[in-house]
Parts: structure tokens; sequence; C-alpha cells
């Protein structure tokens, strides 16, 4: 027997590789059985009480909407159409581009009508949240709609999102994202996760009182609380993430609005979306280093479900990684791997059966904001072998940056988007 062989026993016998293997097995258990009640209660508490739109009792003030974009030039001209073609009574537009060095100015040229849309042209790229910081300034209005350069709303979305800043404490709405350019395989891989993970996800977090992030593609900010938090933090991989943190660290509630749809268009190559995942993970542990304090503050308490889920979910992906790297060693050493085997068993066909069963929940439940989402639910039986995998190596990859400070110079960003079918 080769000393490789020896170690591999005894690792399977110690108690935390069975601890892992439980751990491994029953977090996607637990947990998907959590978003799909929670959620579910969400949807009948929230989503199934109103159909109507419900105008402010002071009448609808005035939104800013603010497009970053670097490097659009494929996909400007049809985002910058939606939003004007908007219906809400009173809106202006301000579109930042922040040192693109492709046509992305002269694309939006013959998308100007008047004085509703400005352009504020920088000529260095100093990052998405040094973009958004810019034009704060510039505002006109109190709510600030944030949109990605590739986003295209609905007509109506800012009619169910506005009525949420009724609230004093609401700082932020976050929408519906939706995929839109789903004509590849992993783009309708993509199209099963915003509803049954992201969107799920979401839902639940609502019932606990405070969520994860909003979403970068589509969220709406109340200018004064952004202000009040210091703004974006140009530094951070995800300021999405950080300012989400930073709001709730401050008292103010975010919200989620299913109804506010807003079509994106989403990585369609692995490389892609390999260097998406990576850096969400990546600014997700920042954040986790950055904001670990909340776990030592009681009148944060309610941050602790968000802290807790992420730090577990972290732990689950280094289960993942270090027990296929065991299990593949011994395969390939001859050794038969303890808790694995090649066919299907009792935990593997339960664990298999939940995760479609969550999946199926959440194109169930958005399917009334998005009717074709249920025809790409065949889909979802490859959503464990391949995103498992993909979250668990970039989660693992990304782990450094728990013990990495951040650094005080802006995060640059370089977008790849194709149009339509990107």
């Amino acid at each position: 027997m080769t000393p490789l062989q020896e170690f591999l026993i005894w690792v399977q016998q110690t108690t935390i590789y069975w601890w892992a293997l439980f751990y491994f097995a029953a977090y996607p258990i637990v947990t998907s059985v959590m978003w799909i009640t929670t959620s579910w209660m969400f949807r009948l508490r929230w989503e199934d009480t109103s159909h109507e739109i419900v105008a402010p009792p002071n009448g609808w003030p005035p939104v800013t909407v603010i497009i970053p974009a670097h490097n659009e030039q494929a996909v400007i001209r049809q985002s910058l159409a939606s939003v004007i073609a908007l219906d809400y009574p009173d809106l202006e537009i301000i579109v930042v581009d922040d040192g693109s060095t492709d046509q992305t100015f002269d694309a939006m040229i013959p998308m100007l009508p008047g004085p509703a849309v400005r352009v504020v042209r920088k000529l260095n790229n100093e990052g998405k949240a040094l973009a958004l910081n810019d034009v704060l300034p510039l505002a006109r209005g109190e709510l600030l709609l944030i949109l990605d350069a590739d986003a295209q709303p609905e007509p109506d979305m800012l009619l169910w999102m506005v009525p949420h800043f009724t609230h004093g404490r609401v700082a932020a709405v976050t929408g519906n994202p939706r995929v839109r350019n789903t004509n590849s395989f992993l783009a309708r891989l993509q199209a099963i996760e915003f509803s049954s993970i992201v969107s799920l996800l979401r839902r639940s977090q609502r019932i606990w009182g405070r969520i994860t992030t909003v979403s970068g593609v589509v969220t709406m900010l109340r200018k004064s609380a952004v202000f009040d938090v210091g703004g974006f933090s140009p530094n951070m991989p995800t300021e999405d993430i950080e300012l989400t943190w930073k709001m709730q660290k401050r008292f103010y509630d975010i919200r989620y609005e299913p109804r506010a749809i807003c079509w994106m268009t989403v990585p369609v190559s692995l490389r892609g979306l390999w260097r998406q995942r990576l850096r969400w993970a990546r600014g997700l542990m920042q954040v986790l280093r950055k904001h670990h304090d909340v776990v030592t503050r009681w009148q944060l308490r309610r941050m602790w479900p968000v802290f807790t889920e992420s730090v577990m979910s972290t732990l689950w992906c280094l289960c993942f990684v270090a027990l296929t790297l065991i299990w593949f060693l011994c395969l390939a050493t001859g050794l038969p791997p303890a808790g694995a085997t090649p066919m299907p068993n009792l935990w593997g066909m339960t664990i298999g059966t939940i995760c479609l069963m969550q999946l199926a929940a959440g194109a169930l439940i958005d399917r009334r904001y998005d009717p074709f989402i249920s025809r790409y639910y065949p889909y979802a039986v490859w959503y464990p072998i391949i995103y498992w995998m993909l979250l668990a190596l970039s989660t693992t990859w990304a782990l450094p940056y728990l013990l990495k400070q951040p650094g005080k110079d802006s995060i640059t960003w370089n977008t790849q988007r194709k149009g339509k079918g990107a």
C-alpha cells in the first residue's frame, strides 16, 4: 500500500471527514426546504394581496435613472430605448460613459431626444462605483433607479417600485431581473437560476428581515440614504453587496419587488460565467471580512441570519471541493471512497429530489412574470452538476479574499457583451 493510500484511509476514518460528509449532504436539503417554505410565505403575504398599482399619497415623485456604462456599444441603444419608454410622469435619465474604448458614446447619440436625457462622458475608466458616485450630485430626483447598461425594464417597473418609498425607512428596492438571451444552454440554466435561486432566496430573506444583496442590474435607491452611508465603495469588487450591508447596518429597510421586471443579458460562455461568479464570490468574501462585526453587535441581530447563511454556504463549498478531491484520489489509487458511490444512493436521491423541487417552486412562482420560464425546467437536471461545481470552485478560489484587506484603489471594469445573443 502506497503512502498516499494510507493517508486517504486515515483521512476517511477521522471525525472531521464524517462531519464534513454529513454537512455536505444535509445543508442543501435543509436550505432548500427553508427557501421553498419561506418564499411561498412571501408570495402569499405580499404578492397575492395587491394586483393593482397604488399611487403614493403625495403623487409620483421625480425619479432619476442612472446607467453606468463601459464598452457597452452592443447593448446601450436597446437599453436606453427601453428606459425612455418607461411609463412614469417625472423621469430624468443620466448615462455615465466610464472611459469606454469602443463606440458606446456614438451609439447613444441617436437616442438623445431632449433635455430629459443627459450623458456624462468620463475619459478614464475608474470603475462602476466611482462612475455612480460622480453623478449622484447631478441627480434631480431623490429616488434613483440604477440600471446596468444591458438592462431593459418593463414599462410599468417604476410604478411598482416607487410606492415602497412612502415608508421613510426604506432605502432600496431591488427588482426582478429576468434573462433575455435564452438562446444557449448556459443562458437557460441561468434563467432557471434567477427564478429558483436568486428570486427564491430574496423572497426568503425578506421573511428574515434582511437580504444579502440588492440586484446590481436593477435597484432603486433613496439618494439621501446613499449619501448617509458614504456612497458606493470603489475599492470593493461588488459595490452592490457592499452598499446593501452598509445600509442595513444603519437600520435602513431594503425590499424586494418581484413585479418590477427587468430583462438582462447573461454570459453564454463558460469563461465569461466563471469570471462573473468569481467576482461575485470575491466580493462576498470581502464584505464578510469588512462587516464581520455584525455577529458581535446585538443591535444588528437581524443581520445574523444573512451573515450565517453566507458563512454556511461558503463552508459547504469547501466541503464540496475537499470531498470531491478525496474521492477522486481514492478512485485514482484503487480505493473505494467512504461515503461515495458511483450509483446514486438514498442521500443522493434525496438531495437531487429536493433540489428539483426547489427549482420547480421557483419556476412556478415566477411564471406569472416570465411565462416562458417553465419551458426551461428540463434543463434543471443539470443545475446541481454544473452550477454546484462552478459555485464551489469559484467560492473556494475566492476564499483568500477573506484574509485580504480591501485596497485603496478603485476597481475598474471591463464588460464583454455582444448584444442580444451575448
